[in-house]
């Protein structure tokens, strides 16, 4: 079966490695993340799009190419005149430790759901649609419920929407605010992929069993609690299951972990894995990356490793 797989959200400048000659640029943002990964590791034959808008500068359109490059398109993403992508840098302090400093709030992504006819366009056909509670933060309110509507739609026409979470205090006015968006991305989605750091941030959960149990009553079917390097608690039909990683890993770098764990087991269940397989899959790719610097490994190194 071919598959249509769409990602929405915000896909940035990032600056990272600065040095005596300067910062290297590169592309980068949560849901972007989740889906380079799945284009890496779905079969060529899947077609992936990333659902954003995009301003008419040339960093835009270096972003547009970079997608265009590694086989993903912006399907009927607006094109924003005077409107550019967001910006953040990566530091290090002197324990090594990073810190993050952005520019977004005037980036063309803020608009992605402010022509509905056009969303709606890009979201059709779609077998798999994913995106975070990040895509519904930088969104003003109006343009978050028509967000939503089209999901709501697109999962009435048979697509699977993938969920995660992913609370960022600092994007938000104030925590109230978050759970009620995050509780309707809950309720839109038929697959939920929270971290228990994250939920216990914004709901106060004590386990990650307290985690699932309360997004269970929100009702999707299929939840995976992520716990970083510990086990995984996965939810599908009606039972759930701890899934551990197949190893110990010392990490060098944990930029993009739980965004490549999202990737790899939507691919693994596109695929035809069980949950529980998907999920053990999910954790020996997340490993792989946090052996390395920068969210993103190449696509030629993750082609070999598709399930």
């Amino acid at each position: 079966m071919l598959h249509r797989i769409v990602s929405i959200g915000e896909c940035m400048i990032e600056l990272s490695g600065k040095s005596d000659d300067g910062w290297r640029q590169g592309f980068a943002g949560d849901t972007f993340n989740t889906l380079w990964y799945l284009r890496a590791l779905s079969s060529p034959e899947t077609s992936t799009d990333y659902v954003s808008a995009f301003g008419d500068d040339p960093f835009s359109r270096q972003q547009i190419e970079f997608l265009d490059r590694n086989r993903i398109g912006i399907a009927e993403s607006p094109i924003i005149e005077g409107k550019t992508p967001g910006l953040y840098a990566i530091t290090l302090d002197a324990a090594g430790e990073r810190s993050f400093t952005y520019w977004r709030n005037d980036a063309a992504a803020r608009m992605l759901a402010d022509d509905p006819k056009r969303l709606t366009q890009s979201l059709s056909g779609a077998s798999l649609i994913y995106f975070s509670g990040i895509t519904l933060a930088i969104l003003a309110d109006a343009a978050r419920e028509t967000l939503l509507s089209a999901i709501s739609d697109a999962r009435d026409e048979n697509a699977s929407i993938a969920f995660d979470p992913n609370y960022r205090p600092r994007l938000w006015p104030r925590p109230e605010a978050a759970r009620t968006a995050i509780r309707q991305g809950y309720w839109t989605a038929s697959i939920v992929l929270p971290t228990f750091d994250d939920e216990r941030a914004l709901f106060g959960d004590k386990t990650p069993g307290e985690t699932l149990e309360r997004i269970i009553a929100e009702g999707p079917g299929e939840i995976v609690v992520k716990s970083g390097g510990e086990a995984a608690l996965v939810y599908h039909g009606g039972e759930g299951v701890e899934v551990a990683p197949p190893e110990s890993v010392e990490p060098i770098d944990t930029t993009g972990a739980g965004d490549s764990f999202n990737g790899a087991y939507l691919a693994g269940r596109l695929a035809g894995m069980t949950a529980e397989a998907a999920a053990l899959y999910a954790h020996k790719i997340a490993g792989k990356v946090i052996r390395h610097h920068g969210a993103l490994l190449p696509m030629k190194s993750l082609a070999i490793l598709r399930p």
